[in-house]
């Protein structure tokens, strides 16, 4: 059936979502804040600045007005960075008209919360004004899916009809999606993901080899399981899509944001100009923060993120940080605690 999506953030993979979604037959519209980008949407069929090789389909939309977004849409995609995500749906609660089934595609912990964004999106938008919350996250480039590069990811939803409905929303011969109902697996494998891909691209930048990225992946994701089941998530969510997938994806890339900014810092950058030089945002920065303050609350065990943060946030030097995590205690590699 044939929906109306409004899409949320007409950034890279806001951008490729909506492809997706408009090859399938669906009608979608562009939500942004930048004149010119919206303008460049609807005239030129182009969005140059995150995809320059891309040309959309022509009944893809654009629009400045939230409103016009929303309304008669059969579902919401988020698509914008974590700290817009609260505000965004507080402004969009009042616009709702049918309860649309909310998705969002976005990846981090509020700061200072320490919330997953579908606890967000729960508080802001009121169940009488919508239907069920869905997560879709997993390894996946909008660089690549923008070509129609095989892509496999996964909807995630406590009701396994509406994961259902997102499924069928965006499966076609190139963008397969599976289903989970773990949302807290899901949302903090793709979250904390990001912070061990800067740990993983400043290993590249110090010069290191194929042995420190095994090493920084591997203990990265019995971090991210720890702390995730912890949560309460199942530990089988780790091993799949939105867990080990898309940290392979992200500690390996360079279309990863993460990553480069990690190699970059590994390289000698100042994280200040790094960030400013990268025109998009770094995800895995603030959420680095988040997860450290969380890990701490919860009693959970993270070294890489530990270091990490340090470097970020106590200008620790990266060698150091490094070689403090090789020379701590002997462990069994299966401590779960």
């Amino acid at each position: 059936m044939k929906q109306k999506i409004a899409v949320l953030g007409p950034g890279s993979w806001g951008t490729a979502l909506a492809q997706v979604l408009s090859e399938n037959g669906h009608e979608v519209i562009l939500w942004g804040k930048n004149p010119e980008q919206i303008n460049e949407i609807n005239e030129k069929h182009t969005n140059h600045y995150y995809l320059p090789e891309l040309v959309l389909p022509k009944n893809i939309r654009a629009t400045l007005s939230l409103e016009e977004a929303v309304t008669g849409s059969d579902s919401i995609l988020f698509v914008i960075p974590t700290k817009a995500i609260r505000e965004t749906a507080r402004q969009l609660t009042p616009l709702l008209q049918n309860k649309p089934s909310i998705i969002h595609a976005s990846k981090g912990l509020e700061q200072g919360s320490h919330k997953r964004i579908s606890e967000i999106l729960a508080e802001e938008i009121p169940v009488e004004s919508r239907k069920e919350i869905i997560v879709l996250s997993g390894p996946s480039h909008a660089e690549e899916v923008a070509v129609h590069d095989i892509t496999t990811i996964t909807a995630a939803s406590k009701s396994l009809d509406a994961a259902t409905y997102v499924q069928r929303l965006f499966m076609n011969d190139y963008f397969r999606v599976y289903t989970n109902q773990d949302v807290i697996g899901v949302e903090m494998g793709a979250a904390l993901k990001n912070i061990i891909a800067l740990g993983a691209g400043a290993m590249v930048g110090l010069g290191f080899g194929d042995n420190a990225k095994a090493a920084i992946m591997t203990r990265g994701l019995a971090e991210i399981s720890r702390l995730g089941v912890a949560m309460g998530a199942n530990p089988l969510t780790f091993i799949g899509l939105s867990g080990v997938g898309d940290l392979i994806v992200t500690c390996t890339s360079i279309h990863s944001r993460n990553w480069r900014t990690g190699h970059l810092l590994g390289q000698g950058e100042p994280l200040e100009t790094v960030l400013e030089n990268m025109g998009m945002v770094v995800e895995g920065v603030s959420t680095t923060k988040a997860a450290m303050e969380l890990s701490q609350q919860l009693g959970v065990e993270m070294p890489i993120t530990e270091a990490i943060y340090q470097v970020l946030y106590e200008g620790q030097n990266i060698q150091s940080a490094l070689k403090a995590i090789m020379l701590r205690d002997g462990k069994t590699e299966n401590e779960y605690t």
